[in-house]
């Protein structure tokens, strides 16, 4: 097994994923506020910023990608994580599931993936579904030799009507789901951020080592959210999973290059 600090989805340990699968979680709607990231080429460009270390497609924007590369002689273009999993926003559900829309071995021989994802929902009516799923992608993505990244969202009926809970975001219920992801086989677990250092503490308390990075969520200041990644790489968190935040910007650039050093070199925002 690859050990995921060799593989190009880290950069000196962390890691940048610009995550890229809004248009199957969400619709159109992400990208009303830029239209220009509803063309997927800009959010590809997007990626070739040095401080990206993996870019997160679904599988036909994954094609598309490889096939942008190969046109555009694009040498240096992000790695590329494939989510194998997504749902729209369309159906009526019973509770919280994520289907399988590409396999490892099609991400991996027709794709030639860097890394896949898989998005784990437990506590819902179907988390025993979404296990063996995982269990499936985890093993074929072993003998592939490719780091599998677990989206952590605990939530569902399970978690609505606990009592113990406040909610998704609760640190105890973050820190459950992460530790699912070192459980199950996951390289590296995306987690909501639980609202204080305090509580993504919780969350590193919980994994041993295992790679954690944050997700972006939705589009906020710069100085708040930069805030709240630094607050994780500050208690041994490995960085960043991050779309709206970025694409959703007129000129990303910037952000970018100060996500840079409060990654990978662990710079204060104040200090920048």
């Amino acid at each position: 097994m690859r050990h995921i600090d060799d593989s190009p989805i880290t950069r000196d340990g962390n890691s940048l994923i610009l995550a890229y699968d809004h248009g199957t979680e969400h619709g159109p709607v992400d990208f009303e506020p830029m239209p220009k990231s509803a063309d997927p080429t800009h959010v590809f460009e997007v990626g070739r910023h040095d401080a990206v270390t993996a870019i997160a497609l679904q599988k036909g924007n994954a094609e598309y990608y490889r096939a942008w590369e190969r046109e555009n002689d694009v040498g240096d273009g992000a790695p590329l994580l494939v989510k194998l999993n997504g749902n729209s926003n369309l159906a009526k559900r019973d509770d919280y599931y994520s289907p399988k829309q590409c396999s490892v071995r099609y991400a991996a021989e027709e794709l030639d993936a860097d890394a896949v994802g898989y998005t784990m929902y437990a506590g819902s009516l179907h988390e025993d579904e979404m296990w063996k799923e995982f269990r499936d992608v985890q093993e074929a993505a072993r003998k592939h030799n490719l780091p599998v990244v677990m989206w952590s969202y605990p939530r569902g009926k399970g978690i609505q009507e606990n009592d113990e809970y406040t909610g998704q975001e609760d640190p105890d219920v973050v820190a459950y789901g992460a530790r699912l992801g070192l459980e199950l086989g996951a390289d590296m677990v995306k987690c909501k951020y639980p609202g204080t250092q305090a509580g993504w503490q919780q969350v590193e308390d919980a994994v041993s080592g295992l790679k954690t990075v944050m997700s972006g969520g939705s589009k906020r200041s710069d100085d708040a959210f930069l805030e709240d990644v630094y607050s994780t790489i500050a208690v041994g968190g490995n960085g960043l999973a991050v779309g709206r935040n970025i694409f959703q910007r007129e000129d990303p650039e910037g952000l970018l290059d100060d996500l840079e050093r409060v990654i990978f070199e662990g710079t204060d925002p104040a200090e920048l």
